[in-house]
């Protein structure tokens, strides 16, 4: 599953893997494609130094990437607490009837209220990169766009690639605009924040606004087949996040959380405003039918939907309460039914993309005759 992008690279597979666990993104090297770990969780340099150092050591020498989230411009000034301030009483209200009706405990006092999604913060993705420069990372994307032109630079210098994501033609034109060196064509069925656009549509309409420039199509793949799919309509790889959720590596701390992705179908999934304020694809719960009911005081733009809901949804995971249990994830959770290991994933992907290509051999060979 070689492109010209994988040679490049030096990895075995054009299967580029997202994950915020840093045992799936080495696993995934070690298998023969590239990690990608994500960085936003990580507020400390101390800790993404840690986890990185751990990459090192359990990659065999074999490439892996970050991926930050960055925003173009910088909003000088603004801390956040300035943000926290913005939150309206009403929206505070209204999280704290949500997890009252349906029983959800508080948390021990002084116990640590988990991730805060503060990594938008432009400042806190620079000290992201201060540490990340420090290891032989080969790839940075970013999941807000293309980030800030001297950002580039550096990352140039230091002769590591830079990627972003793209939901539509004209987005990757302006990603191509700014010096970006791989445009993530990431379709309407993709986890996590993501365009209008089916993937079907955006992988050759992006493959045709930037090219040369490589693509790797996102959204709606779990299977050889797919990956096969993406190929076929001119992408150099393929960029995955959702499959690795439910794999032995991964580190959901909810045994429940992973009950339901199992359990789930590919109509499961919602894209709502509930997480972080942007429309994100996510595990259709009471919590985003909450937040999408137009009786309710609806979700606060990014951050300010982040920083409301972050207690809660710690809570939430914590006590494990299955109705508004849910996580970012695209609509290929469908096809994940089992716990794997990333190798055993791996497998499947590769067998899969080799039926496909026989599969096309076959069709093409037929025609010629």
């Amino acid at each position: 599953m070689e492109t010209e992008l994988s040679k490049k690279l030096g990895v075995e597979h054009a299967i580029f893997g997202f994950t915020p666990f840093p045992a799936v993104a080495a696993a995934i090297t070690r298998a023969g494609g590239f990690g990608v770990l994500g960085a936003v969780r990580y507020t400390a340099p101390g800790d993404l130094a840690r986890d990185l150092d751990w990459m090192q050591e359990h990659t065999d020498g074999k490439p892996y990437g970050l991926d930050v989230v960055m925003p173009a411009r910088k909003v000088e000034g603004v801390t956040e607490a300035d943000v926290e301030a913005m939150i309206p009483d009403g929206h505070r209200q209204f999280v704290r009837d949500t997890l009252a009706e349906h029983g959800v405990p508080e948390l021990a006092e002084g116990e640590a209220s988990g991730w805060r999604i503060t990594g938008w913060m432009e400042d806190v993705a620079r000290t992201q990169l201060d540490v990340a420069f420090d290891y032989p990372i080969r790839l940075l994307a970013n999941a807000l766009g293309s980030p800030p032109a001297d950002v580039i630079r550096r990352a140039h210098d230091q002769g590591v690639l830079v990627a972003a994501l793209a939901g539509s033609a004209r987005h990757a034109r302006h990603h191509a605009d700014a010096g970006i060196d791989i445009v993530v064509a990431q379709g309407y069925e993709a986890g996590g924040h993501t365009g209008e656009i089916a993937s079907m549509v955006l992988v050759p309409d992006v493959v045709d606004a930037v090219g040369p420039l490589p693509v790797l199509a996102a959204g709606g793949i779990g299977s050889g087949e797919q990956i096969a799919a993406g190929l076929a309509l001119g992408a150099q790889g393929v960029w995955l996040g959702s499959i690795w959720l439910t794999t032995e590596e991964a580190d959901l701390h909810s045994p429940a959380l992973t009950r339901k992705l199992l359990a789930a179908g590919s109509g499961d999934t919602v894209r709502s405003r509930a997480l972080t304020g942007k429309p994100a694809r996510q595990l259709r719960t009471e919590w985003t039918d909450a937040w999408d009911d137009p009786s309710g005081p609806g979700a606060l733009p990014m951050p300010l939907q982040g920083l409301l809901v972050a207690e809660a949804l710690s809570r939430i995971q914590k006590y494990e309460t299955g109705a508004l249990l849910g996580t970012p994830v695209g609509q290929i959770v469908g096809r994940m039914t089992s716990e794997r290991s990333v190798r055993a994933v791996f497998d499947d992907l590769t067998r899969g993309f080799e039926r496909a290509v026989d599969r096309i051999n076959r069709i093409a060979g037929r025609s010629a005759s």
